[in-house]
């Protein structure tokens, strides 16, 4: 069998639909988790720079900006990890079944 006639057979098998939309939406779900906050932290930082600088209590030389900063970099972390559970797990059987159908 030639790799033309195998992916065309894959995108022509029922589930294949299915498989790219629940990744896309899983996708852009964790993509909108990730860049929404980050991107409201750098606005803050450039329209608001006060509010980040507010220190976590009045003996503390930390501002709420670094903890915040090291919560973005461990959220960017945890979701790649969320992500590649769900892609080993859920995606790569539904793609197993999508060729083991597809292959005749």
């Amino acid at each position: 069998m030639n790799h033309a006639s195998e992916s065309a057979r894959i995108r022509n098998h029922p589930r294949y639909k299915d498989l790219v939309s629940r990744q896309r939406r899983f996708v852009a779900c964790l993509t909108a988790a990730t860049l929404v906050p980050y991107f409201t932290f750098i606005l803050v930082a450039a329209f608001a720079p006060q509010l980040l600088a507010t220190k976590l209590s009045t003996t503390s030389t930390i501002t709420i900006g670094w903890p915040l900063g090291v919560a973005f970099i461990i959220g960017a972390w945890l979701f790649t990890g969320v992500y590649i559970l769900r892609a080993n797990g859920e995606f790569d059987e539904l793609t197993a079944e999508i060729r083991a159908g597809a292959v005749v």
